[in-house]
């Protein structure tokens, strides 16, 4: 018997007879217990919403377009007024944009998504600075507005995504700076331990309040790898970063024991893989073919760890041809099997770099490779 057509009896006999809606189906795949298709999902830079809109028109989001089977809800966290802010930072460009931590973010030239960052708290040097910062806080109204926002994804029939990438670790060094901070870590400095809590309280209680409101999905995160290294050793990783991060998921399983955690690091992380796990992710995002080979990753992790990801943006979407990327994404999905366990993505923002016929040979492979 041919291996797709295993594929689908397998897939026959783990699913009901009545079809599932996205929600179900992502939900199932995630946990490996087979599924009735792929679901497609990927983001776009501006210029490429641009080229959606000139070739399928402003109507309808490219998300609802094709059929993404997650949607993410509203944060609770309170906006405050960007003047509160000034007072950390030297003049500054009108055009900077201060955000719910009280980053600058200067734009960058063209359509990438990335800023050039301004840090809050890099020249703090005393507790006290720390301890007068208005770090963020959840609001009851934003709260009751994202109990609403859940439960009017789930009529629809899709899976809740809560985004909490930027979760501690990021979190720390864009307001204080990566150097100040990894300057603070290396000398054990009590107000590396008074961020991170901080920040680490902030993230419990998000965490909690999602989880709460009935996400079916965290997303948790923070870039801790590069392109052919990690970020930091992993001793460091262990003292700082790993105990706050279980804490964190800890305190949302605490509520929703079903809910299902992802972890995003872009770059090479495999070292870091067997903390994670011991953190309690579910999920690993998004497995960079160009730092990390995913069928190794696989073969070690499979029966403890789901993947979403797995299609380069550095290399198939932007410079692959069609059948490049319908193979990629075939030879992923065979490598995870019947049962699942790979919800396939290009692993980051598509920039404009990305032909549009990559990106619909992707959402045409995941249909073709499901049978639809």
């Amino acid at each position: 018997m041919l291996y797709h057509d295993c594929k689908k009896l397998f897939i026959l006999e783990r699913v009901t007879a009545m079809k599932m809606t996205p929600r179900e189906n992502l939900l199932s795949l995630l946990r490996r217990r087979g599924y009735e298709w792929i679901p497609p999902e990927f983001s776009l830079c501006p210029a490429l919403i641009e080229q959606f809109y000139e070739r399928h028109g402003k109507d309808t989001p490219y998300e609802t377009f094709y059929q993404f089977p997650w949607e993410a809800v509203p944060d609770a966290l309170i906006n405050r007024p960007p003047h509160e802010f000034h007072r950390f930072f030297p003049p500054f460009e009108n055009t900077t944009h201060i955000d719910v931590w009280g980053i600058g973010h200067q734009e960058g030239e063209g359509c990438m998504h990335m800023t050039k960052m301004l840090y809050p708290m890099e020249k703090f040097d005393s507790p006290e600075q720390f301890e007068a910062y208005p770090y963020p806080v959840l609001s009851p109204e934003l709260l009751e507005q994202q109990k609403k926002a859940v439960e009017a994804v789930h009529q629809r029939g899709n899976a809740v995504v809560a985004q909490m990438q930027m979760t501690i670790w990021e979190a720390a060094w864009y307001t204080r700076s990566m150097e100040e901070l990894m300057a603070d870590m290396m000398t054990e400095s009590p107000l590396a331990d008074y961020h991170f809590d901080r920040i680490t309280d902030i993230a419990v209680q998000r965490a909690e309040a999602y989880a709460r409101n009935g996400a079916d999905i965290l997303f948790v995160g923070d870039d801790i790898g590069m392109q052919h290294t990690i970020m930091m050793s992993i001793e460091l990783y262990c003292q700082w970063i790993k105990p706050r991060l279980t804490k964190v998921i800890r305190a949302a399983k605490a509520v929703n024991p079903d809910i299902v955690v992802f972890y995003h690091s872009c770059g090479y992380v495999t070292p870091f893989i067997p903390h994670l796990i011991e953190a309690g992710i579910d999920v690993l995002n998004p497995v960079q073919p160009e730092c990390m080979s995913f069928e190794e990753i696989y073969q070690e992790y499979k029966g403890a760890l789901s993947f979403h990801g797995t299609i380069g943006t550095q290399s198939t979407m932007p410079f692959g041809t069609v059948e490049e990327v319908r193979r990629e994404v075939f030879k992923n999905l065979d490598i995870a099997g019947p049962q699942g366990g790979l919800f396939v993505a290009p692993t980051h923002i598509l920039e404009p770099e990305v032909p549009f016929e990559n990106i619909e040979a992707y959402v045409t492979a995941c249909k073709e490779y499901s049978g639809i």
